[in-house]
């Protein structure tokens, strides 16, 4: 693979990296604060995020993704003052649209914390997230251009920015409000958005102020091609950003219905109000964010895809879009199966260890399986949005979440099965989209099921990795060792045997090796000792 053709991989490695990091950066305050406000407060927290994220969709969903398409296409065919025009159109666009949704946010958040989420104490979060709509809605408009050019490294650098402004003002709010309710700690904490959307805003606004000259400048000069008319480009910007906005809003519309559902569910199955806050806690605050770790580097591919797909388009490859397609599910697959493997095993100490409640690793263990088929369904749908088939994802995810509804209301209401109905619905309703998503993907793009190297190996070095942590947790516990040291030690092994399995049966190629840190030195050590390759 050439330099150019695996530059989406890079890219999304550098998004993954900060990915990573931002992920780490907010268990620094979301463990201590699910120490502090307990799982009521992380209840009342959570409900917010879901109303918070629905109306954040329907500016930063599609918008950014039709800004980094069209960006994309258009360089690739050198017409760059066009695409330099379609970031001034975006950006007017998306400050308008976000200043619209924070405005009415604020003004129903009591309507929707009484009516909706029949909870009047989630009012306080819901008006103090309300404002990060706005500044998120304009710092996605300069990631969908920086990405649109292959350039990840400014969205990665104002994530990590965004992350420190959040942990530092979700953490100081939180102890300073603490004392006047639980539900005013939980309103500090739910401004920790706005602060870091306003600190990411201002990292991308210094990048682009800097490039402006000499990039920028370029794009003006570089071509004498006709510029579009800018309402034409609003109208392309639309026509592509409302089906992914449609797909955008399914997920958050779900986890709207999971907060409005599963604790109403959970009180007709004999549970306290408080009871039922508390698990739906454990569900959305405790487990979910942890599921949602390994789902960083799919979602980078993801969206390093789009970009990377449409200027295979564009330049009319075909063999291209189908190689990209090809690597880009192979890539998801090695990193998810092991992540959701290792989850299930070690769900109870995960969650003893970060949360001391090891009670959440019940629906984390369910919810675990469910980290393949979200990660298949997003690196999917970054391929068929790239090729321009952007309804078809949100049709499979809408017949997905139809599945997970059902299956929460009838299996949350069960004594016996309680939260774990919920995950379960989650499960089975990503399981669902991303086998359509899959299907569509090897019709839309040409690329060829690769089982054995896709599938099959990366699955054997999984099951053995699961196999050895299952037993190194065991052996380390009854040694006497802690939870801390048993489960921080097992996650080691896993790492170690499944890299060496995976190496062994010849289940990772050059390309991906060439990606890692000092990957070039390891190729060269590899083929010097004849070692096996895929």
């Amino acid at each position: 693979m050439t330099e150019r053709q695996n530059s989406f991989l890079k890219g999304a490695m550098v998004l993954t990296a900060a990915g990573f990091l931002v992920k780490i950066l907010g268990a620094v305050y979301r463990i201590p604060l699910a120490m502090m406000i307990k799982e009521e407060g992380m209840g009342l927290y959570q409900m917010a995020y879901p109303i918070y994220v629905t109306l954040l969709a329907v500016s930063t969903a599609g918008l950014p993704t039709a800004i980094s398409k069209m960006v994309a296409g258009e360089v690739a065919v050198k017409r760059y003052r066009n695409a330099y025009r379609v970031f001034k159109v975006s950006l007017m666009v998306l400050t308008l649209v976000g200043a619209l949704l924070t405005l009415f946010l604020m003004l129903n958040a009591r309507f929707l914390a009484e009516k909706v989420l029949g909870n009047p104490k989630a009012f306080y979060p819901l008006l103090s997230i309300s404002p990060a709509i706005f500044f998120v809605s304009v710092m996605s408009c300069f990631r969908g251009f920086f990405q649109g050019l292959q350039d990840m490294t400014p969205s990665a650098l104002s994530q990590v920015v965004e992350q420190l402004g959040r942990v530092i003002s979700v953490f100081l709010l939180a102890t300073v409000l603490l004392p006047r309710g639980v539900e005013y700690a939980a309103a500090g904490a739910a401004f920790g958005p706005v602060v870091g959307s306003v600190a990411g805003l201002l990292v991308l606004v210094a990048v682009y102020s800097r490039k402006k000259a000499s990039l920028f400048g370029s794009f003006e000069e570089a071509s004498n091609s006709r510029v579009e008319n800018p309402l034409k480009i609003a109208w392309q910007l639309f026509a592509f950003a409302v089906p992914i906005t449609l797909g955008g809003l399914i997920v958050p519309v779900m986890n709207l219905a999971d907060a409005a559902i599963v604790t109403r569910r959970l009180q007709d199955a004999g549970f306290s109000m408080v009871r039922a806050t508390e698990l739906y806690g454990q569900l959305t605050g405790m487990a979910a964010p942890i599921i949602n770790l390994p789902a960083v580097m799919t979602m980078s591919i993801a969206a390093s895809l789009v970009p990377a797909i449409s200027e295979a388009m564009a330049l009319k490859n075909g063999q291209l879009v189908a190689q990209r397609a090809e690597t880009g599910i192979r890539v998801t697959l090695m990193f998810a199966l092991p992540a959701a493997v290792g989850l299930y095993v070690l769900a109870e100490p995960v969650c003893a260890l970060l949360y001391k409640s090891p009670e959440a690793g019940i629906p984390l263990s369910i919810l675990s399986w469910g980290i393949i088929f979200l990660a298949l369904q997003q690196t999917t749908t970054g391929l068929l949005q790239g090729i321009g088939k952007t309804m078809v994802p949100v049709k499979n995810l809408a017949f997905g979440a139809v599945f997970k509804v059902a299956i929460n209301y009838t299996l949350t209401a069960l004594p016996i099965i309680n939260i774990k109905g919920a995950a379960m619905g989650t499960v089975a309703g990503y399981l669902i989209a991303s086998l359509l998503n899959f299907i569509s993907a090897l019709k839309y793009t040409g690329m060829t099921l690769h089982l054995k190297s896709m599938v099959l190996k990366p699955a054997v070095a999984a099951a053995a990795m699961g196999l050895f942590v299952h037993q190194f947790y065991n052996f380390a516990t009854a040694a006497g060792y802690g939870n801390g040291i048993a489960t921080l030690g097992s996650v080691g092994v896993g790492v170690f045997v499944y890299a060496a399995v995976l190496l062994a049966i010849g289940g990772v190629g050059e390309e991906e090796l060439s990606l890692l840190p000092g990957g070039t030195r390891l190729i060269g050590w590899l083929k010097g000792i004849n070692f096996r390759r895929r």
